[in-house]
C-alpha cells in the first residue's frame, strides 16, 4: 500500500471483529460521525473476516474504511507475524496512526481441555496470553493519544452470581488448565465455565497492570458488554446448550431481562457501548477503569490484588517469551 493520505484518519484494531460484539463495535465505528476511522478486523478465519469486511464496508459512512488481517490468538507465531506486519505498515505510512487496540476475541470452552498451538489451555491461552502478547508487541507503536480496551465480563465477579466463581491459581498452572481450589468440586461443564470466568478475571488484572505501565496519553481500560445472546462465544458448548444459546434465548430476551438480569443486550447494543469507550473524547484521560457498557464500575474485591496482577504480568512475559518493553 502506498503512503496513506487520509488526513486525520486513525486506525482501530479489533480482534475477533468478524462477528458478535467485535462486529457490533466495528459497525458502530464505521457508522459514526465521531472521527474518521480505519478499522482492522483481526481474525483467524480469513474468509469469514473478508465476508464481514464486505458487509461492513457496504454500510460504512463516508470517511471510514475497513479491512481484514489474519490473527490467530491461539498461536504466538501468528501473533508475532501480525505485530510485525502491522508495525511495518504503520511505520511506512501504509496505515493511518494507531488510535486503539480492542482486545475482544475470546473463547468459552465446553467439557474438553483444549490446547493452543503453544500447548496452553485454550481459554486462558486465547483470552489472556494471546492478547497479552499482542498488546506488548504493539506497545512501541501505541503512542499518545492511543487506547487499549480489554473486553472482560461480569462473570469475573462472584458477587454477581453469573456463573461459577473464578478459581485463581498460579498463572503457570492456569496456562496448563489447572484451576485453583474453588473449582475442586465442579463437574466438567462447570469447570469449563470456571476457566472462562477465571480468564475474565485475568483480563481485569492485565488491564490494571498495563495501565500502571503506560505513558501519559496512552490508556488502558476494561469493558463489560453484559450478557449477550446469539453470539458465537458458546460454540464449544455441548450441542443442547449451544442450540439454546444461539436459537432460543435470543427470542426470549424480554423474559430473561425480567427473570435473570436486565443487563442482557444484543451484540449491536453492546457494540455501540464498546465503540464509545474506544473513541469518546471525554474518556481521553480515563485509564485503569472498568466500564459496564457506558457506566464506570468497581470490579470484584479479588481483582484489586496488585501483587497477583504483577505475578500474572511477570509469568505471562515468561510464558509468551515477550520482551519487557516498559
Amino acid at each position: 500500500m502506498s503512503q496513506d493520505t487520509r488526513g486525520n484518519t486513525r486506525t482501530i484494531v479489533i480482534t475477533g471483529g468478524n462477528s458478535g460484539l467485535g462486529y457490533g463495535c466495528a459497525q458502530a465505528l464505521l457508522g459514526s460521525d465521531n472521527g474518521s476511522w480505519h478499522v482492522v478486523i483481526a481474525s483467524r478465519d480469513a474468509d469469514r473476516a473478508q465476508t464481514a469486511v464486505d458487509a461492513l464496508a457496504a454500510g460504512a459512512a463516508a470517511g471510514h474504511t475497513v479491512e481484514a488481517m489474519v490473527l490467530d490468538l491461539a498461536s504466538l507465531a501468528s501473533v508475532r507475524s501480525f505485530v510485525a506486519e502491522l508495525t511495518e505498515r504503520l511505520a511506512t505510512g501504509a496505515l493511518p496512526p494507531l488510535h486503539a487496540l480492542v482486545c475482544n476475541a475470546g473463547v468459552q470452552m465446553g467439557t474438553t481441555l483444549a490446547k493452543t498451538a503453544d500447548g496452553f489451555e485454550a481459554t486462558f491461552g486465547v483470552n489472556h496470553l494471546g492478547h497479552f502478547a499482542l498488546v506488548n508487541g504493539l506497545l512501541p507503536v501505541l503512542r499518545a493519544p492511543s487506547r487499549v480496551v480489554v473486553v472482560s465480563s461480569g462473570t469475573h465477579d462472584p458477587a454477581l452470581k453469573l456463573g461459577p466463581p473464578p478459581a485463581w491459581n498460579d498463572p503457570q498452572a492456569l496456562a496448563q488448565g489447572q484451576l485453583g481450589p474453588a473449582a475442586a468440586k465442579l463437574n466438567a461443564l462447570m469447570t469449563g465455565q470456571a476457566r472462562y470466568c477465571t480468564s475474565k478475571l485475568a483480563n481485569v488484572y492485565f488491564t490494571y497492570a498495563l495501565a500502571r505501565r503506560l505513558p501519559a496519553g496512552v490508556t488502558a481500560n476494561a469493558f463489560d458488554p453484559g450478557m449477550m445472546l446469539g453470539t458465537a462465544l458458546g460454540r464449544s458448548l455441548p450441542a443442547p446448550l449451544r442450540f439454546a444459546s444461539e436459537r432460543i434465548f435470543p427470542r426470549i430476551t424480554w423474559l430473561l431481562r425480567r427473570t435473570i438480569t436486565d443487563n442482557i443486550n444484543t451484540a449491536q447494543e453492546s457494540g455501540r457501548a464498546l465503540a464509545w469507550v474506544v473513541t469518546a473524547p471525554e474518556l481521553a484521560g480515563a485509564t485503569g477503569k472498568y466500564f459496564d457498557l457506558r457506566q464506570e464500575k468497581r470490579t470484584s474485591e479479588e481483582s484489586y490484588d496488585a501483587a497477583r496482577a504483577e505475578q500474572l504480568w511477570n509469568d505471562s512475559l515468561a510464558l509468551t517469551g515477550v520482551a519487557a518493553t516498559r
